[in-house]
């Protein structure tokens, strides 16, 4: 089950063939993307997803649609996804930077599809992660920012090849890590470890995206009396924290249980806390 909508808010064939071949998503992965989870028709934090859409544009030099034309596609495929079936949806956002040789104009898209059942597994079960070496050194975005290390593009097929890795290896997950060590953030979600009542994840300025789950909890923890730290810490750190936790738009909030082979501490009750807490917002 597969909702599409165009820009102008029309419903389109996701089965149709869509996309120019000479779109530049298609010849260059020349584009930008958000997923967001629907629940019960509620989209979670819209709002920053369509920051970072926005601020992802403007690392690329991509005149994205305005806000209001975003929220009108988004609602489209909301209004016609069948709830009475599905309660949850994975709401994708997409825009390129149009055709080869065209005037300008980005092509974008929403799309809605439901949240598989591998992903309902690993929130029921947490995750087995390994490490692997990201290649860039935590101060790269700020001496290479042409890199784009911050920005959400459509060109994923280094995250996807790390996930491939990981299953070679008899993995759910991975853990980037920066040249030094430091921890970064998996493929397709942010890093978060617990030191006692206080929630650590790596910092933006590494060359990572901001995610907006992780922001979620951050601010849910904070009502209950949780400290929240944005820095860097060594991946030795994963194996003595409280707890750690992969956080992604529709994945949510999982535990990690095994690291590289080794299992790490994941505590029932405090996952049961956070997960509480992030719910709470909704």
């Amino acid at each position: 089950m597969r909702v599409l909508a165009l820009l102008d808010g029309t419903l389109a064939d996701p089965e149709a063939p869509l996309m120019r071949a000479d779109d530049l998503s298609v010849t260059r992965g020349d584009g930008i993307f958000e997923t967001i989870l629907v629940v019960a028709r509620d989209a979670r934090e819209m709002g920053p997803h369509l920051d970072r859409l926005e601020r992802s544009g403007a690392l690329l030099d991509i005149p994205t649609p305005p806000r209001a034309v975003w929220e009108r596609a988004a609602q489209a495929v909301i209004d016609a996804w069948p709830w009475e079936t599905d309660r949850e949806m994975a709401l994708k956002l997409v825009c390129s930077r149009g055709v080869d040789g065209g005037d300008g104009t980005p092509t974008g898209f929403a799309m809605g599809s439901p949240v598989g059942p591998d992903t309902l597994r690993k929130r029921r079960d947490g995750l087995v992660a390994v490490t692997l070496d990201r290649g860039f050194a935590p101060d790269l975005k700020e001496r290479a920012p042409w890199l784009l290390l911050s920005a959400k593009t459509l060109s994923y097929a280094v995250n996807m090849a790390a996930l491939r890795e990981a299953e070679r290896r008899g993995a759910d997950e991975v853990i980037f890590t920066a040249t030094d060590g430091s921890v970064l953030e998996g493929p397709t979600s942010a890093v978060v470890l617990a030191r006692g009542k206080t929630l650590i994840t790596p910092p933006p300025s590494t060359g990572i995206l901001p995610g907006t789950t992780q922001g979620a909890l951050f601010r849910a923890a904070e009502k209950a009396g949780w400290e929240t730290k944005v820095e860097p810490f060594d991946q030795a750190e994963l194996r003595t924290a409280d707890g750690v936790w992969m956080t992604s738009s529709v994945r949510l909030v999982t535990p990690v249980h095994t690291l590289d082979g080794t299992p790490i501490k994941a505590d029932p009750e405090l996952h049961r806390e956070l997960t509480g807490l992030y719910e709470s917002l909704y």
